[in-house]
């Protein structure tokens, strides 16, 4: 359903000129969580200040480094804040961090960029007007391209954009929450200050979107405002880096899929949505999983199992249509069997992932 919604008229969606005067466009501070980014945080921050307005603020979270990347970020001209805590290892700490200062110094708003990322021109004028328009929590689009040639990480790539595009897309087209993807995302004062940042996973976006969902906010998407990142160069770290994240999502369904399935039965009909995504199986592990149905020699297992596929087979055709090369992202799908292979070969890493809620899901903060 959530797919089939990428076809339905757009709702209203905010303009990226604020139409309002100065005192209403809030005072936004963006939050760079970054461990060990020297390499990558000067264009970020680059990248910040030239989308930035006049009450924009950049604070580049230097998280437990032990290189060059505070004085890299200052040097490209952020505001550093220096965060070394060998207990509080995590991404969710540095933003809690950062979150706290920029409260503390009187923003309105704030914003999570990754070190790792650049944003489009318009990026902050957009989150602000949608903030000045009523929005309360904002998810901006957020992809991630390949760098090299290689195949397995150019469908990587479009399994992302299904996730990170194609899905909340649809959530804003149906009128639910978006969610929000950990890069790219901005949050108003109020509801910060309501629902705090005490998320510390892995996966600690989607810990705090359930939050965010249980409390009754709704995410809105900026499609038009783009946070992009590359994929990490060498399939080793792609590898870790995925293991990582899946094995969080696996930790925090066994954690949340009960209260919410609790609260969804006790007439809160929102819930329905982020508990289905919740529990879903990642798209190459379904795939897997309709294989072996087909396999079975049941009339209604081959009959769901077919059925199924169909919608997979759409989801993964809507995804490509929502790329910039339709035909080239069709062609890649003829190497599917090894990436779901590839994916397979990950469940151990995914499992010793479950044990790691404490590390961290990049190398963004630690």
């Amino acid at each position: 359903m959530v797919t089939a919604a990428n076809f339905l008229s757009s709702r209203q969606q905010f303009s990226t000129e604020t139409g309002q005067s100065g005192t209403d466009v809030p005072k936004l501070a963006i939050i760079v969580p970054a461990h060990n980014e020297e390499l990558l945080v000067a264009r970020c921050v680059t990248s910040l200040r030239a989308s930035a307005t006049a009450t924009t603020r950049i604070f580049v979270v230097a998280h437990n480094c032990s290189d060059t990347t505070a004085v890299r970020a200052r040097a490209a001209g952020a505001e550093v804040l220096e965060y070394n805590d060998p207990e509080a290892r995590g991404k969710g700490f540095a933003l809690r961090h950062g979150f706290e200062h920029a409260l503390a110094v009187g923003s309105d708003a704030v914003m999570v960029v990754d070190a790792d990322s650049t944003v489009s021109p318009n990026t902050v004028a957009a989150v602000q007007s949608a903030f000045a328009h009523g929005a309360r929590v904002i998810q901006c689009r957020y992809e991630m391209f390949s760098t090299t040639d290689r195949s397995g990480t150019r469908l990587a790539a479009l399994a992302f954009r299904g996730f990170n595009v194609v899905r909340p897309r649809g959530r804003e087209r149906l009128g639910l929450s978006a969610g929000i993807l950990g890069n790219g995302f901005a949050i108003v004062r109020p509801v910060l200050e309501a629902i705090p940042y005490d998320a510390f996973s892995v996966v600690e976006d989607l810990e705090y979107h359930l939050h965010l969902v249980m409390a009754g906010e709704r995410v809105r998407y900026l499609e038009y405002a783009l946070v992009s990142a590359d994929f990490p160069e060498s399939r080793a770290g792609e590898s870790v880096q995925r293991s990582r994240w899946e094995g969080g999502r696996l930790h925090t369904a066994r954690t949340w899929a009960l209260p919410i399935m609790s609260k969804t039965l006790r007439g809160h009909p929102r819930l329905v949505e982020p508990l289905c995504d919740l529990t879903g199986a990642p798209l190459a592990f379904g795939a897997f999983l309709l294989l072996l149905a087909l396999a079975i020699p049941l009339t209604w297992a081959r009959w769901y199992a077919g059925i199924s596929f169909a919608i997979l087979i759409a989801h993964v055709l809507v995804t490509a249509w929502a790329g910039p090369d339709f035909i080239g992202s069709l062609k890649l799908l003829a190497l599917a069997p090894l990436y779901i292979l590839r994916k397979l070969l990950m469940i151990p890493g995914v499992l010793r992932g479950v044990q790691r809620q404490g590390s961290v899901g990049t190398n963004r903060a630690g």
